[in-house]
């Protein structure tokens, strides 16, 4: 069952403005995510089992080693992972 409520409606709002902000997609995903966790941690929203997945996919995605540049397949794949948790949200 979806998490209701105003905190809930202006977490996943937040999410969204977070991923749609002016900036670099690798930046404002893990900003995005770190926000999502919150939520999760203060009760705010219920991760469903898909968003823990696609979560653990965007992680990768975001790995980075030292040093190496933003961009490329990490921005792409975490393109399509955000519009895949946006979409999932609303059951979180």
């Amino acid at each position: 069952m979806a998490s209701s409520g105003p905190r809930a409606d202006a977490a996943r709002a937040r999410f969204r403005e977070r991923i749609a902000a002016k900036g670099h997609v690798v930046d404002n995903a893990r900003e995005a995510v770190t926000g999502l966790e919150a939520a999760f941690a203060d009760g705010v929203l219920s991760p469903t089992p898909a968003l823990d997945a696609m979560l653990a996919d965007l992680a990768v995605a975001l790995e980075q080693d030292e040093g190496q540049k933003l961009g490329g397949k990490s921005a792409e794949a975490a393109r399509f992972i955000l519009r895949a948790i946006t979409r999932e949200l609303d059951q979180a």
